[in-house]
């Protein structure tokens, strides 16, 4: 073997061998480096997210502008209730309550939070958020890593998961991060 080919082999081998390295340099300096605002009942890509009737979210923090670090919106609910016990296989969970009275349940822990509280829910443990009272309730809430919870909620507002069967349900979610283990939460009134 010729030595220009052996060094021109040696030079190939070692651009394909840094090619991840320099693709997660790259990646890591193409977040943002400008701050932004997103005025209040707005969301920073212009469309909100509706989960169901009663239930609106505003993109504050977009997947995107963190690389997928971070995924942070504002709900907004007008109806009691809230999702079905789940948990997520590689994301934290966030929420600070602007208004209203929230019930948590975190594994084996409840816990009823208002105005100004906010509870945290670990990735891998089971948890559920319900509304409850009268009049509007708020909740900022914080996914970390984003993962794909944000493209999940846009299939849900879009209507693709409608007309998904049971088990495509099933499928969707673990596909995208989570997985349902419950009922939601119900509340009694005393």
């Amino acid at each position: 073997m010729k030595r220009t080919n052996f060094i021109e082999g040696l030079g190939s081998a070692a651009a394909l061998a840094f090619t991840p390295i320099v693709t997660t340099a790259k990646n890591l300096f193409t977040q943002r480096s400008k701050g932004y605002t997103v005025a209040a009942g707005k969301s920073r890509n212009g469309n909100t997210i509706s989960l169901f009737e009663g239930d609106t979210f505003f993109t504050k923090v977009a997947t995107k502008d963190t690389n997928g670090d971070l995924f942070i919106f504002e709900s907004i609910r007008s109806k009691e209730g809230g999702p079905p016990l789940h948990y997520h296989f590689e994301q934290d969970e966030w929420w600070y309550v602007l208004q209203g009275e929230f019930l948590f349940k975190v594994g084996d822990e409840s816990f009823t939070a208002k105005s100004g509280d906010s509870v945290f829910g670990p990735r891998m443990v089971p948890h559920a958020f319900a509304k409850v009272g009268k009049g509007e309730g708020r909740l900022l809430m914080l996914f970390q890593p984003a993962g794909k919870m944000e493209e999940n909620f846009q299939a849900i507002s879009d209507g693709t998961t409608a007309k998904m069967t049971d088990e495509e349900r099933k499928e969707f979610r673990k596909k995208n991060g989570f997985e349902v283990v419950g009922p939601a939460l119900t509340y009694l009134k005393q």
